[in-house]
């Protein structure tokens, strides 16, 4: 099976988790998931969570990936992956947002959008990686993968902080 892989490096600035979504969006559309489908919605959000905790949490450059066409760790032909990577070495914190927090929900989308999602140190830093099965219903995101420093997938890149 062929796997299309494109990337993106994105500064560290937080206008850039807004060239990113626009970005992701046109390789969405390029890869056949159109732009007004649930899963491209859906993977945007996920894009936008990843990359703004990149940005926000690290203050490192980080690098944007998809690829399509894969199986996921589930063997789901079709699964799209989204994996973000910066050079710090500080692993992502799952926190739990309260009432009127402005943050802290990042991860929380994450788990409750994707179909597995997880990170892995790699080098001098780390990736988080996530992904979506298509064809399938979207549906809430089980335990994720990789977090507490449990063994995940190989990396594909080197990927970012979410604390």
């Amino acid at each position: 099976m062929q796997v299309l892989q494109v990337q993106l490096e994105v500064g560290p600035d937080p206008a850039e988790v807004g060239r990113a979504r626009r970005w992701a969006r046109s390789r969405l559309v390029g890869s056949g998931i159109g732009d007004d489908e649930p899963l491209a919605e859906t993977l945007i959000l996920l894009i936008s969570e990843l990359v703004t905790n990149a940005v926000v949490h690290t203050g490192c450059p980080a690098v944007l990936r998809m690829l399509f066409g894969g199986s996921g760790a589930s063997g789901a032909a079709g699964t799209v992956r989204v994996e973000v990577a910066d050079a710090s070495d500080r692993p992502p914190l799952q926190r739990h947002a309260e009432g009127d927090d402005t943050g802290g929900r990042g991860l929380e989308l994450v788990d409750g959008l994707a179909d597995r999602w997880g990170w892995l140190p790699e080098g001098a830093g780390k990736q988080i990686w996530c992904e979506v099965d298509r064809g399938g219903p979207l549906r809430p995101a089980r335990t994720p993968s990789g977090v507490g420093g449990e063994v995940c997938e190989p990396p594909s890149c080197l990927f970012t902080n979410l604390a």
